[in-house]
C-alpha cells in the first residue's frame, strides 16, 4: 500500500478511516504552545491529532481545533483515558470531561491510555473491563467513532476480549527504528488491529544514529523523514511531534520518496537504544 498523502489512510475494522499521519501532542506544554503548534500542523495539513488526558493540554488543543478555521468533521481527533478514572463510573466521568475539554461533542478514537496503572495493580483486568464498557457505551452512542487501547501487551489483549462485546480497533505503542515488537505487532494485525507508532523519532535518540543519518543522507532527506517513511512502509501510523513549524511541516513530508526494501530491514535491526516501558511495572 503506497500512501499518497496526508488525508490518505487506514481503514479500521469498524470501517472508519484513519489519516496515516498524526500530529502528537505528547509533551507539548499547556497553553500558547500546544494551541499554536496544533494550528500550525492543520495549516500544513495534518488532519489526525492525536492528545490525551493525562498530557494535561486538552483545553489547549481543543482552543487550536477552534482557532485552525477547519471544520470538525474533517479531522480527525484522539483522546484517551487517565489512569486514575479506570472503572464504569470514572470513566464515564474522564470521558465528558474530555468532550467538555476539546470543545467537541464527539472524538474520533478513544483509547485507554496504560492498562495496568499503579492505582489498579491489583485489579487491573477487572478495572479494565469495566472501562472498556463505558468507552462501548460512548462507542455506541455515537460519541466516539472508534475505540481501542494504548500500551498493551498480548496478555492485556487476550484478558480484556474476554467480556469486550467491541474489539479493539488500534493499539497506539512504542515503535521506531530498531524498536519493532514484532511478537506484540503480529499478534494485533492477526485480530485486526491498527498499529500507531508514538515517539517513532525515538524520543530523539534516532537522531544522532550515525546509521540513520547515512541512510538520510543517501535519500536526500532528514532523518526524521527517514523515519516517519520507515514507520509507514513497515504498516505503522506514526505520531511524530513537535512544536517548531519548519519541523512540523518537515515531518508530513513524506510521500514523495521510497524507501527499499533493504533500507527498511536495515532500519528496523538498528540499535537505536530504545526500550519499551513494562506496563505493569512502570509507575503510571
Amino acid at each position: 500500500m503506497f500512501l499518497k498523502n496526508l488525508t490518505d489512510g487506514y481503514e479500521l475494522s469498524n470501517g472508519v478511516k484513519i489519516p496515516c499521519i498524526g500530529f502528537g501532542t505528547w509533551q507539548t506544554p499547556d497553553g500558547d504552545v500546544a494551541r499554536e503548534s496544533v494550528k500550525m500542523a492543520i495549516a500544513a495539513g495534518y488532519r489526525h491529532i492525536d492528545t490525551a488526558a493525562a498530557y494535561g493540554n486538552e483545553t489547549s488543543v481543543g482552543q487550536g481545533i477552534l482557532e485552525s478555521g477547519i471544520d470538525r468533521e474533517s479531522l480527525f481527533v484522539t483522546s484517551k483515558l487517565p489512569n486514575h478514572s479506570h472503572g464504569y463510573d470514572k470513566t464515564r466521568a474522564a470521558f465528558l470531561k474530555t468532550l467538555e475539554d476539546l470543545k467537541t461533542d464527539y472524538v474520533d478514537l478513544y483509547l485507554i491510555h496504560w492498562p495496568n496503572p499503579v492505582a489498579f495493580r491489583d485489579c487491573w483486568e477487572q478495572a479494565n473491563a469495566e472501562s472498556w464498557k463505558a468507552i462501548e457505551e460512548f462507542y455506541q452512542a455515537g460519541q466516539i467513532r472508534a475505540i481501542g487501547v494504548s500500551n498493551f501487551m498480548e496478555r492485556h489483549l487476550e484478558a480484556l476480549d474476554k467480556t469486550a462485546r467491541v474489539q479493539p480497533m488500534v493499539n497506539q505503542i512504542t515503535l521506531s527504528p530498531g524498536l519493532t515488537q514484532d511478537a506484540l505487532v503480529r499478534f494485533c494485525r492477526e485480530r485486526g488491529i491498527i498499529l500507531e507508532a508514538y515517539s517513532p523519532l525515538g524520543t530523539g535518540r534516532v537522531l544522532s544514529n550515525p546509521d540513520m543519518r547515512a541512510i538520510a543522507e543517501k535519500y536526500g532527506r532528514s532523518v526524521a523523514q527517514i523515519c516517519v517513511r520507515w514507520s509507514l512502509q513497515m504498516g505503522f501510523l506514526p505520531l511524530p511531534k513537535s512544536t517548531h513549524e519548519s519541523r512540523i511541516i518537515e515531518n508530513a513530508n513524506v510521500f514523495d520518496f521510497e524507501l527499499s526494501v533493504d533500507d527498511v530491514q536495515r532500519i528496523a535491526s538498528l540499535d537505536c537504544g530504545g526500550f519499551v516501558r513494562d506496563p505493569d511495572t512502570v509507575n503510571l
